[in-house]
């Protein structure tokens, strides 16, 4: 077995593992918020965890992750994605569903939470939402980090360079969507739609946003894109979105994470980004070549000796 597939193996075993212990606390109280939301934020950093300790058992360098900010491009493409794949889908849903448009209860809360509660719209558009797209973002990042290190960061290189980018951005965003499985079925993760509906709806949006992440992490050789695009989600989506969109009724199977229309416009996206860029060139080390940069790490010595053959 090649270092590469033993890394995979390795890396699976341990993200599950370590992910037990939250699930079974968020299982437990049957919501989210357990412990005031940390005990997901723990469960969100399992698969670095996960990736640092396969680096450290395995003698990969850590460095390989993929730490690198530049070009910032990919950075600012990640930030404004999930905006242009998520709002049509909002906006849609207030134009063809009755009574599903939210956003002035959702203006009032925050001009509440601002100290404002008599000029919400001022509020929200002038400090609110301001705050949400700036300092929002650096609270975000800092959960979604923890997934990008291990799924991305770690996982996704190594999928691409034993089965190709097509079936190793499909591979990572399947063992993704089971990972989240636990606190679909079994928690208050999710929008209220029938269970088996709403895990169909997650499952493809996820594959399809692996496929987007799979594109910004290939094409940038970094980690952090991958971060950003996920904070974006979550914080543009669950934080803005779903709160704007009364959350019951027909428009439950449109919106949000668990709705039909995230998995069209995810997928569009996919497409689009794929189709407009040379994967087979743009995708990180073939299988061989992954094998033997970890072995250079493990001795390195013998890379040295073979380079200078």
């Amino acid at each position: 077995m090649t270092l590469t597939s033993r890394g995979i193996l390795t890396y699976l075993l341990l993200v599950f593992t370590l992910s037990l212990g939250p699930y079974l606390l968020v299982i437990h109280a049957q919501h989210l918020s357990v412990g005031f939301g940390l005990v997901v934020g723990v469960l969100m950093w399992m698969p670095a965890t996960a990736a640092c300790l396969t680096c450290r058992i395995l003698g990969i360098d850590i460095a390989s992750l993929g730490w690198n900010w530049r070009p910032v491009r990919f950075e600012v493409l990640a930030y404004v994605l999930p905006i242009l794949y998520a709002l049509p889908v909002y906006i849609a849903c207030w134009m063809l569903v009755p009574h599903s448009y939210a956003f002035p209860a959702f203006a009032s809360q925050l001009g509440t939470a601002f100290g404002f509660p008599g000029s919400p719209l001022t509020a929200t558009f002038l400090l609110g939402l301001p705050v949400f797209a700036t300092f929002g973002i650096v609270r975000s990042i800092a959960s979604a980090l923890g997934e990008e290190i291990g799924w991305r960061g770690f996982l996704l290189p190594r999928l691409t360079g034993r089965f190709g980018w097509r079936i190793g951005c499909l591979i990572s965003g399947c063992i993704w969507a089971v990972w989240h499985y636990p606190l679909l079925l079994f928690a208050d993760y999710n929008s209220g739609t029938p269970k088996a509906f709403a895990l169909t709806c997650f499952t493809l949006m996820v594959i399809a946003d692996a496929y987007i992440l799979g594109w910004l992490r290939l094409r940038s050789k970094s980690l952090w894109p991958c971060a950003m695009l996920h904070a974006t989600h979550n914080l543009f989506i669950q934080g803005i979105f779903d709160r704007s969109t009364v959350q019951s009724g027909r428009g439950l199977y449109i919106t949000t994470e668990f709705g039909f229309g995230m998995v069209i416009t995810t997928a569009i996206t996919a497409f689009i980004l794929w189709r407009n860029s040379k994967p087979e060139q743009d995708s990180t080390l073939s299988e061989a070549a992954l094998s033997a940069e970890d072995s250079e790490r493990l001795n390195p010595q013998a890379g040295a000796g073979a380079r200078d053959r």
